[in-house]
């Protein structure tokens, strides 16, 4: 009997999958948190799927309890205040004082900007430093001391990250042999939160390819779509190693480095920065952040007034509004048209490795939202992590494959960075043939580059028109 994708996943990797169907039963997204916290609480109160009445009185005791709304906050400072301990889930953040010497705990449930933190806590979970992380927190209350002159305030005295637990990639990567091609696309798209019969093939294929900035380091994509095909669902609500920026403005210290705490920037701090809403996305002194970001973009450092040089790992995602046609294509030939300057210059688009072409997706509905069993997504967020590290992918592509058609080297660059990632994707056992590597690594790699060499010869005639091929 021929097993569905759904059943091998179940299989051989059940400790780790989650019925997605299930998690949005349960009604959970009506709060604002991200899809891999939905999962852990479901996971726990209904671990064998079974969603009944008791079921979703725990899962509502656990939100009452730990998972405050901020109309309760009131209640909350009360009990601290009167001595409980209480344990929070929420996204916290931690910023430093140098002036004051002081660490201020940001408590968003309680609207508190002001609160304290031990210092190992920040040590074990460095992450917390000017970034919001998910996870349990142990606060309790300390009076004023009218003595010393300090203030009364709630401490965070103990946190665990949302996290999955150890992984185990070795086991991971072997299981993969138990798939075909098909079903492990079918289970990758499912654990991103989509449903894998709604999308073509080839969709599926661009869903995967928002994975790869955060499965291979320092990978530069822009994402150019209408309104509604989801760019920034998976960004949101997968890893708590992506930072999502959503337009506005953009100040060096927040992306790079603040020179007047020392407090390094987002670049250091996740493997992935997203740029969301990119067409409102401006720039505080966009000067020198534009400059900085071309050499970062570039090498993988960053330097600020002169001050020592940083180096980072992190990729860099744009996503993008951009107007179609009544058939569905880009309305103008030059798709960086309507977004900011510094988006339309070939000097920055020359260092983005690939163009996503969203438009050849489909606005979200009902039926597009994954019902099948995935991968929990705290859990393929620690695997593409981890697999960030793991050697071999880039050594693969460049040993058994070819790139005709350009001599650039930020071209081959890009494609060889490119379809590791798709090998660490699809093959991340690395049993794949030769013409499987060149079908679904190579040739989807080449097509993200060739649209950025595209752009460049339709906007500035200094760049010459390049048919790129793989073999």
């Amino acid at each position: 009997m021929t097993l569905t994708f759904e059943e091998k996943a179940t299989q051989y990797y059940s400790e780790v999958c989650v019925n997605k169907g299930l998690v949005r039963k349960a009604g959970l997204g009506l709060r604002s948190i991200p899809m891999y916290v939905n999962e852990w609480i479901v996971s726990r109160h209904a671990p064998d799927s079974n969603l009944d009445d008791a079921a979703r009185q725990k899962m509502q005791d656990f939100i009452n309890k730990h998972l405050p709304s901020k109309d309760h906050k009131e209640r909350l400072k009360a009990r601290l205040q009167q001595g409980e301990s209480l344990l929070i889930l929420d996204e916290y953040s931690v910023e430093i004082d140098l002036k004051t010497n002081d660490r201020i705990l940001r408590i968003p449930c309680l609207d508190e900007k002001k609160s304290g933190i031990e210092s190992h806590i920040i040590q074990n979970y460095p992450l917390l430093l000017g970034s919001g992380v998910w996870g349990v927190a142990k606060l309790e209350y300390q009076p004023p001391n009218e003595d010393l002159r300090l203030p009364g305030r709630i401490y965070m005295v103990d946190f665990r990250p949302m996290q999955a637990a150890n992984i185990d990639i070795e086991l991971f990567c072997e299981q993969r042999q138990y798939f075909s091609l098909a079903e492990w696309r079918d289970l990758l798209v499912s654990s991103m939160g989509y449903n894998p019969s709604f999308y073509s093939p080839e969709q599926q294929m661009l869903l995967i390819t928002r994975l790869i900035p955060i499965v291979q380091e320092r990978v530069n994509l822009i994402e150019l779509a209408p309104k509604g095909t989801g760019k920034s669902f998976v960004y949101l609500n997968l890893s708590r190693h992506v930072r999502l920026i959503s337009g506005g403005k953009v100040t060096a210290a927040v992306l790079f480095h603040n020179n007047a705490t020392n407090q390094s920037g987002l670049l250091t701090q996740f493997n992935v920065v997203v740029f969301d809403e990119a067409q409102t996305l401006s720039f505080d002194n966009p000067g020198e952040i534009v400059g900085v970001l071309k050499d970062y973009l570039e090498s993988g450092r960053f330097s600020r007034g002169g001050k020592q040089q940083s180096s980072a790992t992190a990729g860099i995602v744009i996503l993008a509004n951009i107007p179609l046609d009544a058939d569905g294509h880009p309305r103008f030939s030059n798709l960086f048209l309507n977004l900011p300057e510094f988006l339309r210059e070939t000097a920055f688009i020359d260092r983005i490795h690939g163009i996503l072409p969203g438009w050849k997706l489909q606005r979200i509905q009902e039926t597009a939202i994954s019902n099948n069993i995935g991968f929990k997504a705290d859990f393929l967020g620690e695997v593409l992590h981890t697999l960030r590290q793991r050697a071999g992918y880039t050594e693969y592509v460049t040993t058994y494959g070819q790139i005709l058609g350009t001599k650039d080297v930020r071209d081959r660059n890009a494609i060889e960075r490119l379809a590791a990632g798709y090998l660490k994707l699809l093959f991340p056992d690395l049993k794949v043939s030769r013409e499987e590597l060149v079908e679904y690594c190579l040739r989807p790699a080449a097509s993200l580059r060739q649209r950025v060499r595209d752009q460049l010869a339709e906007i500035d005639p200094e760049f010459k028109r390049v048919m790129i091929e793989v073999a």
